[in-house]
């Protein structure tokens, strides 16, 4: 579970009762390991009604007809929910070096964010405080529907050392994630495994995949290791993108 000290940590941090930025002298918790996925649900809303009308007959005689119509409205702007799982662990040394004797001292920090408080409106009212959801870029601010602990560890006096905590948060909104610039990040290598493969088809040449004369097919073949380009296996994969880099004197 250890990260890199570089790495940026997700947070917890109290927000105002308009639920929109963090409460002046609010709780901040930073999380002992960053969480290894998030996720989120959208849903909307729906509400089904129903329309009938009556019709007449003219002439030598009437009649009642009713026909019922059922049609489907959106209530509301959506909602949407974020389900995150953190990790905690009382061996693990915090920022300042020190440990704990038990891993509630951390979890209860989370628990904290369910715990209804006094309303600054009206103090006869009690109400869970707001909570923004922080991650580097991903932000959510909203409201803690559920908490589940699993303490999975403990030492021989019997105290727990090692929990995992689920964490339910929604929003009565559908969540837009807002960006700046264009997004591209020119000049930055591919990570290694997230570049595509193409796969050969039965009787395909690595000249035709490369397409045809046009194409470096020598320089992909030593790329890839590739010693018979007439002669492809079928299914073999090949980085169509990759170059023996030239050697310049």
């Amino acid at each position: 579970m250890a990260e890199p000290r570089n790495t940026a940590k997700a947070q917890l941090v109290e927000l105002d009762e308009a639920l929109k930025d963090p409460k002046p002298g609010g709780k901040t918790v930073t999380v002992q390991f960053n969480p290894e996925s998030l996720k989120l649900s959208f849903s909307n809303q729906v509400q089904n009604s129903s329309t009938s009308s009556n019709a007449g007959s003219s002439g030598g005689g009437s009649g009642d007809q009713s026909q019922g119509t059922q049609g489907r409205q959106f209530v509301g702007t959506g909602t949407t929910k974020l389900a995150v799982q953190l990790w905690f662990d009382a061996n693990a040394a915090g920022e300042g070096g020190d440990r704990v004797d038990d891993v509630r001292r951390l979890t209860q920090e989370v628990i904290y964010f369910i715990t209804p408080q006094e309303a600054s409106s009206d103090p006869t009212k009690f109400l869970p405080p707001g909570i923004r959801f922080a991650w580097g870029s991903f932000l959510f601010n909203g409201l803690v529907d559920g908490i589940e602990e699993t303490i999975d560890f403990f030492s021989p006096e019997g105290k727990p050392l090692r929990a995992n905590i689920s964490l339910t948060l929604s929003q009565q909104t559908i969540l837009v994630s807002s960006f700046t610039g264009s997004g591209r990040v020119p000049g930055r290598p591919r990570a290694p495994g997230t570049t595509p493969l193409t796969p050969a088809a039965a009787g395909s040449t690595l000249q035709g995949l490369a397409g045809g004369a046009s194409g470096d097919w020598q320089g992909i073949a030593a790329a890839n290791g590739i010693e018979n380009p007439r002669l492809l296996a079928p299914g073999q994969l090949v980085d169509l993108s990759a170059r023996v880099p030239r050697l310049t004197f």
